[in-house]
């Protein structure tokens, strides 16, 4: 493709926005980092390269471009298509719902149906948000889950960990951006590693869950991301039972465990029978995200 020949005949963002979701459609670009398809992604990109509000796309649709604007826009969709980049790494944001967070190459771009969760899928077992006094994030990345679940408990002490030192980085600039600093302390550890015993009311978690021939076959776009950060061992579970096998010491009496494990339902059940799951129905499906109360986790 000959980019700087096409630059010369894309005249308004609606040129722009047709050339991108064609290249993108003709080079077959991986979504799942937020966007379902070439459409939505490229006004995304086009929006953002030109300052432009994403919800008042069809203002500007017939606006001419200055030869900057298109530069800058286009050098955004080319390295989509080159290198295969998310576009959550290109302007350096994702957004779960209305709730805008910083990302780069040193954590996972954030997505997780606990972003659902938190806001329509828990009052059977938590039914006043504003009792919960002590939370924990476990494998947070950059913060994004952290912080939501310090928005949605008021009055609550966030503890939220995760293993890289480089991702902390990232979350502490998060919780930063909210003004949460005296509400989500950051700590760097293994899973539960320097939390305290019997703490918390409830305890959140999207860990690595990917298994090994999943890894094996990641479309180019997850390969950008950390792999700490994906891969959980042969069948994915690595990460899912420690945090089963931890949860009791570390929850108060009633309290919920709730976890995201992708794909993985089928063999979380086969591995535990004895436990009566709860699978949250969300948007997105109800075989991602599982809540389990203390009392019915092994060794409580």
């Amino acid at each position: 493709m000959n980019w700087d020949q096409a630059a010369d005949h894309l005249v308004t963002v609606r040129d722009l926005l047709r050339f991108a979701v064609s290249a993108f459609s003709s080079h077959q670009i991986y979504f799942g980092h937020g966007y379902p398809g070439p459409t939505e992604e490229a006004s995304y990109l086009v929006l953002h390269a030109l300052g432009l509000p994403h919800d008042q796309r069809e203002l500007w649709l017939d606006a001419r471009l200055l030869p900057e604007e298109r530069r800058t826009a286009l050098a955004l969709v080319r390295r989509r298509v080159e290198e295969r980049v998310p576009a959550a790494y290109l302007t350096h944001e994702a957004w779960l719902g209305p709730f805008r967070f910083y990302v780069d190459e040193r954590t996972i771009v954030p997505r997780s149906f606990i972003a659902d969760a938190l806001q329509e899928g828990l009052e059977p077992w938590i039914e006043d948000f504003d009792e919960v006094s002590r939370a924990a994030d476990i494998c947070t990345g950059g913060g994004s889950l952290a912080i939501l679940l310090a928005l949605r408990c008021p009055n609550a002490q966030v503890d939220a960990v995760d293993l890289s030192p480089e991702a902390l980085e990232v979350a502490r600039k998060n919780v930063a951006d909210y003004g949460l600093e005296s509400r989500i302390r950051l700590h760097r550890g293994d899973l539960y590693e320097g939390l305290e015993p019997q703490a918390y009311d409830l305890i959140i978690s999207n860990p690595p869950y990917v298994d090994e021939a999943a890894m094996a076959s990641l479309p180019a776009e997850y390969r950008k991301e950390p792999e700490m950060a994906l891969a959980s061992g042969p069948d994915g579970l690595d990460h899912v039972r420690r945090l089963i096998a931890g949860a009791p010491a570390h929850l108060k009496p009633g309290g919920l465990l709730v976890v995201e494990i992708g794909h993985q339902r089928a063999t979380l059940e086969a591995a535990f029978p004895e436990i009566p799951w709860v699978w949250l129905d969300l948007p997105g499906g109800d075989s991602y995200v599982f809540a389990v109360c203390r009392e019915d986790l092994p060794g409580a």
